[in-house]
């Protein structure tokens, strides 16, 4: 019995160290939308009140590039929103790469604080790290709840796209 039981740890052990690289470029990729996440935080704290912070919002929303015409399809409609928002992405070597347009420039620019913090991430980063940034900058109170359900909306699309990649991967 004893041998059996050395013979399971050996294996165990194995395993084991066959998953420490995945765990470490988990971890990796999680730490790296946590600091993306932390570094808007830092940005909105330094900022003077709720209305800089919602026209910091409206600012980000001009920088937004507009996605082609080809990629505003009823497929990437944003259902939820609204304005009219369109999500594509396409996935570039185990990578997620987001564009979002929006005939509302608060939209456009919540979307460019989200497609600032997930793309070029993984898949599984974009699934299971939430953005938790979001609460700490007190958005959803200075949204009206149209607009926190778009947010919200826009959020759930980009982890259906995220899963989808990773079913076709």
């Amino acid at each position: 019995m004893p041998k059996i039981k050395k013979l399971m740890a050996c294996i165990h052990s194995s395993m084991l160290e066959s998953k420490i690289p995945k765990i470490k470029n988990l971890f990796f990729m999680f730490n790296e939308c946590l600091k993306k996440q932390e570094d808007l935080m830092q940005y909105f704290d330094s900022l003077p009140s709720k209305e800089a912070c919602y026209q910091k919002i409206i600012a980000f929303g001009m920088k937004l590039p507009k996605i082609a015409p080809e990629f505003q399809t009823q497929d990437n409609l944003v259902t939820g929103c609204q304005s009219r928002m369109h999500l594509h992405s396409r996935c570039i070597n185990g990578k997620i790469f987001f564009q979002a347009s929006s005939d509302a420039l608060i939209s456009a620019g919540l979307a460019f604080l989200l497609v600032s913090i997930y793309t070029g991430q993984a898949p599984e980063t974009v699934l299971k790290c939430p953005p938790l940034f979001l609460e700490k900058i007190n958005t959803f109170a200075t949204l009206s709840p149209s607009r926190s359900n778009g947010l919200s909306s826009l959020y759930l699309k980009m982890k259906q796209l995220a899963l989808a990649s990773l079913i076709k991967s």
